[in-house]
């Protein structure tokens, strides 16, 4: 990467980092604290997680398309701002209602200052050289659970929930608004020669992107859905798969921690070995990571647990990358970040319905309710597969 790529993906790197810590991450650390503080259930706490990224499913099309406008530094500034509000919200709520509102302050910013954003800003001024720093992106960003929630704890045991909630608020006001601040200007666009029946494009506008190839695009936003569905069921329900399987809490636990090494080794591998390939082939890799793993660990017994964390962990890493990679490559740079929005509102919706649902049928079918999460993950790998390789407007 050049000097001046190589800065833009640490300084977003970073800002990403404090960003997924201080949302996504926040409830598995402040939602006990935060419950008995309320006088609420703990479940209480996660539908207004629920709520957030309802929330952030609808944001995100228009966040998208205010960064194809006028790039990412202004925007995700502006969010550093919203995340703030959220935070200091939820420090100062006293009843339940006020918590909801907080949440949804902070579902605005999630759905316009998370990786969607990110990847979008990238786009914007690497064009189709945008693979690469996407990668980077979320090799520094996935170690965010590993940042977010010993800082979080640390600041709860110190200061309490609201006092950990103001530490996040100046971590975002001091440390990621200067950060974003510093991140390249959006490109101009190179002049575009027009005629009587060419309308000019402006600067600030993208060319008139091509036509939508509807067959790619439902693909993805299906197959995004399908991973981020797997994804949260896991992250929110893995602990107890595993002792369903036979392991004991500690052990389950210990499984666990592997995911998030397994991501970013994944990535890494995608970002140093296999980047020349299309995404479409490490896509469809990582998609059937998630069942090939519980297939061996139902089959083999429980001592094959760790294959199985190992595996979901890098299958779930390297599709991070394809929900930026894919939409770039298949569908061009042009509007791609209004496009990126809309494609994951399936997604957010498959988020925020997924810890109840999987849960559900942990209830009713015990370790059978894997079964689900397998379905889902091979017929991601199906659409994966029928996908072309070359994109819908490539001659």
């Amino acid at each position: 990467m050049s000097p001046p790529t190589l800065r833009n993906v640490l300084v977003l790197g970073v800002a990403q980092t404090l960003a997924w810590g201080s949302s996504y991450y926040l409830p598995a650390v402040l939602a006990e604290p935060m419950a008995k503080g309320l006088g609420v259930d703990i479940p209480d706490i996660f539908l207004a997680f629920s709520l957030a990224m309802l929330v952030s499913a609808v944001v995100g099309p228009v966040a998208g398309r205010a960064i194809d406008r006028w790039g990412g530094r202004p925007v995700l500034m502006l969010v550093n701002f919203v995340f703030a509000l959220g935070l200091a919200g939820l420090a100062l709520a006293q009843t339940y209602s006020q918590l909801l509102l907080a949440w949804c302050v902070l579902g605005v910013a999630m759905g316009s200052g998370l990786y969607e954003a990110a990847f979008a800003t990238l786009v914007k001024l690497f064009r189709d050289q945008s693979r690469a720093p996407i990668t980077g992106i979320t090799l520094i960003a996935g170690f965010a659970s590993t940042v977010g929630w010993p800082l979080t704890a640390w600041m709860e045991v110190h200061w309490g929930w609201r006092g950990a909630c103001w530490g996040w608020v100046a971590l975002h006001l001091l440390v990621a608004l200067p950060l974003n601040a510093w991140v390249s200007g959006a490109k101009p666009l190179p002049a575009v020669a027009h005629s009587a029946t060419a309308p000019a494009v402006s600067s600030t506008d993208d060319p008139e992107p091509p036509p939508v190839d509807w067959r790619i695009w439902w693909g993805l936003a299906y197959s995004f859905g399908v991973a981020w569905f797997v994804s949260t069921a896991m992250a929110a329900h893995f602990p107890r798969v595993l002792q369903l399987a036979g392991l004991g809490l500690v052990a389950a636990v210990a499984m666990g921690a592997l995911i998030g090494p397994a991501q970013v080794g994944a990535r890494w591998l995608e970002f140093s070995l296999i980047r020349k390939s299309h995404p479409l082939v490490s896509a469809r890799l990582a998609a059937l990571a998630h069942p090939l793993g519980v297939v061996l660990m139902v089959t083999l017994g429980a001592p094959w647990a760790a294959v199985f964390a190992v595996l979901h962990g890098a299958g779930n890493g390297v599709l991070t990358i394809a929900k930026g990679t894919l939409p770039l490559v298949l569908m061009g740079p042009s509007a791609y970040g209004h496009r990126q929005g809309w494609l994951m509102v399936p997604a957010r919706i498959a988020q925020a319905a997924a810890p109840w649902l999987f849960g559900v049928c942990l209830d009713r079918w015990g370790l059978a309710a894997l079964g689900l999460t397998v379905a889902l993950s091979l017929s991601a790998a199906a659409v994966f597969h029928g996908l072309p390789q070359r994109r819908a407007d490539a001659s």
